[in-house]
């Protein structure tokens, strides 16, 4: 049974680290679904910092890390007496994201990152988000017919229609998120296949 996985990044992080307490071992999680369901392809969606680099969203599928790299550094290096002191650790704190992604790349992971956005709120404050939601979903239909079975990291309730779609495509679906933070209707939706995360602690803990 041909399977891959797919990560939703933004819910793995809040629905996972910061409401357990741990980080995960991206190396650890990996191997262990190739080990647990045969995973041959992962795929991680997630949203990436870029302080004015120039992204093409018409050609570009994904934030090239490595040329981003290159920017940040630039920007810490060339404009450091022109950024504050807290500008500049933000920037650090970005590059050092930008590495974790570079090491998940060399780890085998797929990666289909965006750049954060600054969205205004009703209230008048702002919210960073790279809503990577539907870049996700596209991905389950585009790869659809290259698998048999599909472990999505997500508890988001917004992926409801795509998972029942490829359930009636024939398709195995098991979901791979936290209890508490996981959509009534996705529970509803996995029954039996639905696997707690927080059940894998000292699998796929970092150490």
């Amino acid at each position: 049974m041909k399977t891959y996985a797919f990560i939703d990044a933004s819910n793995l992080f809040y629905g996972g680290e910061k409401s357990l307490g741990w980080k995960i071992d991206y190396q650890k999680l990996l191997n262990y679904l190739k080990e647990k369901y045969g995973v041959g392809s992962t795929f991680y969606f997630g949203g990436v910092e870029i302080h004015d680099f120039k992204y093409n969203y018409q050609t570009d599928e994904t934030v090239p890390l490595k040329i981003l790299e290159k920017h940040l550094l630039n920007l810490l290096q060339n404009n450091s007496k022109r950024l504050n002191e807290a500008q500049m650790l933000l920037v650090g704190r970005h590059l050092q994201r930008i590495r974790f992604y570079l090491r998940l790349d060399k780890f085998g992971y797929k990666l289909f990152l965006k750049p954060v956005k600054l969205y205004e709120q009703d209230d008048g404050t702002t919210k960073r988000k790279a809503n990577c939601d539907v870049d996700m979903a596209f991905h389950l239909m585009k790869e659809k017919d290259n698998f048999d079975r599909v472990v999505v990291l997500s508890g988001d309730g917004d992926f409801l229609p795509v998972l029942k779609y490829l359930r009636e495509k024939g398709k195995k679906v098991i979901i791979l998120g936290r209890g508490k933070r996981t959509a009534k209707e996705i529970r509803q939706f996995a029954d039996a296949n639905f696997r707690d995360f927080e059940y894998l602690r000292e699998l796929i803990k970092m150490r």
